[in-house]
């Protein structure tokens, strides 16, 4: 057996990790699109790294875009197999894979009118929503912690993880001869103690670790000071320089726990009287799924909903689904908190609304989340004199400002307790991937102070052999 990385290796985007038994059966974990990387981005999301005919099962570890982004193009390619996940992930992927069918296609007709002006061949996008509607066709549910058959061979169980909704460690046993091999893959793990989401759930002994190093090197503030953190920025901008809060947010996940921490807000009589909206049609979308999957909430969410039926719903929020509306927000001089999508800012209407307002000084854009580093978000959290947004060069007159402990992603400690169900000894080797090189050093040699002494962190299209310990189901 062996196991190839062909994404989120050394880098944070595109995860896709093959796992190919002795036998030629194959089984792909995730199926990313590279973000963020430049003029690289195109060229990486265009090559898969393997032929999508030869891939016998895709299992999904969570709906994000870097993680499922590209199964149209694996479907697109020639693929047929079944893909599994757990029912919230795949609800939230399909929604996912269509919107970004739909954006890629605009983007393209966009930059082709360009192109005829310049004489150049057109271009076409990764796929559109005929494929992405053909990959949910393929869809398998799996509940969670219940072995799951994937054939004689494969057994698959699924474990909360508390990354965003649905998110998933994927578990393998895996059958070769007399052998057992046993696999899990953290995709990407959740912050215990989460708003929303249940924390993060022990997982069986496994043989070979595949985790994420997003935040290897890195502690998150206290989650219990978000909601005073949120107040005070309001306050100060809103009311104080009456002028407009923008927040960038990734539509699934951290939309969501910001109109929790509203509501919250609310119920604790003490949010402050602005307008609030959710500007962005996906946004909109997932938030209507996360309401059909209560199951995935924490006790204390749970508690919640008894006597209010709607945690992430409250006084003066309106969602704008037509974008002549969300023009006229530019032109207003209201005060108000606007939250949209993407959470780099590097796409979407928040990068219009960044763009018509970093030169006012009565204006806020608040940070909420990892920012790729190549991200017109990561270029404003070092809050520089001039930024480029669409080729002009803007200057940045905003106040900008960033709240950690929002990140949906584990900090080293909450991985450190993510990896405390194993034992160190009998892990055979764990692999680090999803992180950017001085992260990824950083947590290895955190690992080995743990006791977990072979450690790898692959590079893009490094393929290791894998051998399984004498076993039997």
């Amino acid at each position: 057996m062996k196991i190839t990385f062909h994404g989120a290796a050394q880098t944070v985007t595109g995860s896709k990790h093959l796992i190919t038994l002795n036998n030629g059966k194959t089984i792909l974990l995730d199926c990313g699109m590279f973000q963020g990387m430049g003029t690289e981005t195109q060229i990486l999301n265009s090559n898969l790294g393997f032929k999508a005919s030869e891939i016998d099962y895709l299992i999904l570890s969570h709906a994000h875009i870097d993680h499922t982004g590209l199964v149209p193009k694996l479907v697109k390619d020639g693929f047929h197999g079944r893909i599994f996940g757990s029912d919230a992930t795949l609800d939230l992927t399909e929604a996912l894979l269509k919107d970004s069918a739909f954006i890629q296609q605009n983007d393209v007709k966009f930059m082709n009118k360009r192109r005829l002006t310049q004489g150049r061949p057109f271009i076409e996008p990764l796929y559109s929503i005929e494929d992405a509607e053909a990959s949910a066709k393929l869809f398998e549910p799996v509940p969670f912690e219940k072995p799951f058959d994937i054939d004689d061979d494969i057994e698959l169980q699924l474990f909360e993880n508390g990354h965003i909704l649905g998110a998933s460690t994927i578990f393998l046993s895996i059958k070769e001869g007399e052998k057992i091999t046993k696999i899990a893959f953290s995709g990407d793990v959740g912050r215990y103690g989460d708003p929303i989401l249940k924390s993060p759930s022990v997982f069986p002994q496994v043989d070979y670790m595949i985790i994420e190093s997003t935040y290897g090197n890195r502690l998150h503030d206290k989650i219990d000071d978000t909601a005073d953190i949120l107040h005070d920025i309001i306050v100060e901008t809103c009311i104080g320089k009456k002028g407009k809060l923008i927040i960038p947010a990734f539509s699934v996940g951290r939309t969501q726990e910001l109109l929790y921490t509203l509501n919250e807000m609310e119920l604790d009589n003490r949010l402050p009287p602005v307008k609030y909206y959710v500007d962005s049609p996906l946004s909109t979308t997932v938030t209507k799924i996360v309401k059909q999957h209560p199951e995935c909430f924490n006790r204390s969410v749970q508690k919640i909903m008894k006597f209010d039926n709607d945690p992430f719903d409250f006084r003066g929020l309106h969602y704008i689904e037509d974008k002549r509306e969300s023009q006229a927000l530019n032109g207003s001089n209201e005060p108000c908190v606007i939250i949209s999508a993407s959470g780099m800012a590097e796409a979407g209407r928040v990068k219009h609304h960044i763009a018509n307002n970093i030169a006012d000084p009565s204006t806020t854009i608040l940070m909420v989340g990892y920012c790729e580093k190549n991200s017109l978000g990561a270029r404003l959290k070092a809050r520089p004199d001039v930024v480029t947004i669409f080729g002009e060069e803007y200057p940045v007159r905003a106040d900008i400002r960033i709240i950690e402990s929002m990140s949906a992603h584990a900090d080293y400690r909450d991985l450190c307790l993510y990896l405390s169900s194993q034992e160190p000894d009998e892990v055979k080797t764990v692999f680090i991937v999803h992180g950017e090189p001085e992260s990824q050093i950083a947590f290895k040699e955190r690992l080995h102070k743990k006791g977990f002494m072979n450690i790898e962190i692959p590079e893009q299209h490094q393929t290791f052999k894998l051998n399984g310990p004498n076993s039997s189901f």
